[in-house]
């Protein structure tokens, strides 16, 4: 036993992954110990998530050829070599010895299933339970990941839950069956930073109990620092740089390391400040680090001005039980009674955990979701009131980015098309040769080549994807952006570089952006005014040095407390989740207590809190 906790549980020795004449993954060797764990860090298209799926043998169904090298997994006690197993030989390691958690969840999760069959599903086939067993160890995977409503979440489908509910859906399938290796692709991605401490804590618990080896593919360097022992940086599909992760973390050797810890948002660095700030990014250029931007106040609110949009005691819900009459008998409150304004080129940001109600507000903002009561006004316009050909033209000024980058494409159109379809629906170019220039345009603007506009979604990484999602939405020249976790699957330093962007497009054409973000460490960034939201109601809101600088209710300092920090050194002890989950789910006619709040200083209001 001795022996065997000294021994890789999985070695990758020199592996080159191409699909058709690119390489994509050069001569890249490392192991992974027992009860430790690999980060893999690195920018969006370095090979992150290509070298998870070699591991589980997805990356070859998808067209990709093993040009050198092996992977060698030790966890049956006898050195099996993964590449040299056929498709039917791998579903015996897929998901009993190791398991994946993936990096989209809704493309990950089938739709026409309930969650409760997709959870029985490998309980049945690896450790042979009866359906009733397979149920109740599936409600109890639900709890573990902290999601509310167990029981009943076992009969939703998918599309019925919010991203960060999907994300820990996926979690709580990969650990079904205690796999021996546990590979996360970004698994926290879609997580509020409340959850995601619960669910690092989690990992952490059952990488000890079950001496479990995890390999973390992650751009998000606090999660780094909190949970890895080991870090392999790799860029452009090559490993540069691996070691212990303090002494990466103290004293990065490759330029591309340095690079990527500079660029890491870190929260309280906007203390002082009440606007938006722009800061120089260092990217890499030509194999060396090279700094662009400038530094400047983001001072484009205009508050003088009426507001651009007005949300005024907004209710959303959704009937989720019905009685044998078909009368609705329980409902999701997801919104209730929420009420803020957005001026011409403001950022307002919306925060809060996964399932607040965040997302449910950009989408009946867009129309996309029919609100139960309140009103919306766009320049002092109520959007009830306007008629069928005034709603379609808003949909040019109101422009939505998705949270999940790979959903919102078509698969089978070119991302050139996508970006070119509203610039075509509204009329707004004449010739084909100026759409094709202006997305070219988008494209280099968003960081991305005008060579890409003829290649499908599926050829790009999750970040890269995100980044055409923004290049489309720009592409109608709107008013108001809503963007839902839209920088959420992008590296650390193509986030700086889109958080820049942002600001600088709101500079020259005064947009206001509406903010859906989990992120506290960006949202402090770049937002003007902060709304933190709890159970579909507001707790907080306020100015951006207001609610950061002084929060003042308990749900706001927890959010905050639990960000992760950069730095391996800085270990602190965090108050997690405890005892019965919060729902939203009520029975009809029982809605919730509407809250009351206090002004504790100009524009900064705080839900009175129970004693």
């Amino acid at each position: 036993m001795a022996d065997r906790m000294k021994t890789p549980i999985l070695t990758v020795n020199n592996l080159s992954v191409a699909f058709g004449g690119t390489r994509v993954i050069e001569h890249l060797s490392f192991s992974v110990m027992p009860g430790r764990t690999l980060a893999i860090v690195g920018e969006s298209g370095s090979g992150k998530s290509v070298t998870s799926q070699s591991i589980m043998r997805l990356a070859d169904i998808n067209g990709a050829r093993y040009t050198s090298g092996d992977i060698v997994y030790n966890g049956t006690g006898r050195d099996v070599d993964l590449l040299a197993l056929s498709q039917k030989e791998m579903r015996g390691f897929r998901g009993k010895e190791i398991a994946m958690i993936f990096q989209e969840p809704m493309t990950s999760l089938n739709p026409v299933f309930t969650i409760g069959d997709q959870l029985c599903e490998s309980l049945f086939l690896h450790e042979k339970l009866s359906k009733s067993q397979a149920l109740a160890e599936s409600q109890r995977l639900l709890e573990l990941v902290r999601l509310p409503d167990a029981r009943d979440m076992l009969s939703r489908y998918p599309h019925q839950l919010s991203g960060g509910m999907r994300q820990r859906v996926m979690i709580a399938m990969a650990l079904a069956c205690k796999p021996k290796i546990l590979i996360a692709d970004e698994p926290t991605t879609a997580l509020d930073v409340t959850i995601q401490a619960q669910i690092l804590s989690i990992i952490k618990e059952l990488q000890t109990s079950l001496n479990m080896a995890v390999v973390f593919i992650t751009h998000d360097m606090g999660v780094v620092a909190e949970i890895a022992d080991d870090v392999v940086v790799m860029w452009q599909g090559r490993k540069v740089e691996q070691g212990k992760v303090a002494d990466v973390f103290r004293q990065p050797q490759h330029a591309y390391t340095q690079t990527l810890l500079s660029a890491v948002p870190r929260l309280g660095c906007m203390q002082g400040r009440r606007n938006p700030y722009r800061f120089p990014v260092t990217v890499m250029h030509n194999g060396r680090p090279v700094v662009t931007g400038q530094e400047a106040e983001q001072n484009t609110a205009r508050y003088d001005d009426a507001p651009l949009l007005r949300v005024e005691n907004l209710v959303t819900r959704f009937d989720t039980r019905k009685n044998f009459w078909g009368r609705a008998t329980h409902r999701v409150h997801a919104v209730e009674q929420v009420s803020f304004d957005i001026y011409p080129g403001e950022t307002v940001a919306l925060v809060g955990e996964s399932g607040s109600g965040k997302s449910t507000i950009g989408r009946t903002i867009q129309q996309l979701q029919k609100a139960t009561s309140g009103s919306i006004c766009f320049h002092g316009r109520s959007l009830s009131n306007m008629s069928e050909a005034e709603l379609r033209a808003l949909k040019r000024d109101i422009q939505y980015i998705f949270q999940d980058p790979f959903a919102s494409l078509d698969p089978r159109k070119t991302v050139g098309f996508s970006i070119a379809e509203p610039i075509r629906t509204h009329k707004l170019l004449a010739t084909e040769a100026e759409i094709e220039q202006r997305v070219s345009e988008l494209l280099e603007r968003v960081g991305l080549q005008a060579g890409h506009a003829m290649r499908y979604p599926h050829e790009f990484s999750g970040g890269q994807r995100q980044r055409i999602c923004i290049a489309r939405a720009l592409a109608s020249e709107p008013k108001l952006i809503i963007a839902d976790e839209a920088l959420s699957a992008l590296d650390v330093t193509i986030q700086a570089q889109i958080i820049n962007l942002f600001m600088e497009l709101q500079q020259e054409y005064g947009i206001a952006c509406l903010f859906i973000s989990h992120d506290m460490a960006v949202v402090e960034k770049m937002s003007h005014r902060v709304v933190v939201l709890y159970l579909g109601q507001i707790a907080e809101m306020g100015f951006r040095s207001q609610v950061f600088d002084t929060p003042q209710h308990a749900y706001t300092k927890r959010l905050l407390s639990a960000v992760p920090v950069a730095d391996p050194g800085c270990q602190r002890q965090r108050e997690l989740l405890s005892g019965d989950i919060p729902s939203p789910v009520r029975p009809v006619g029982e809605p919730p207590q509407a809250l009351t709040y206090d002004e504790v200083s100009p524009g900064h209001l705080v839900a009175r809190q129970s004693e």
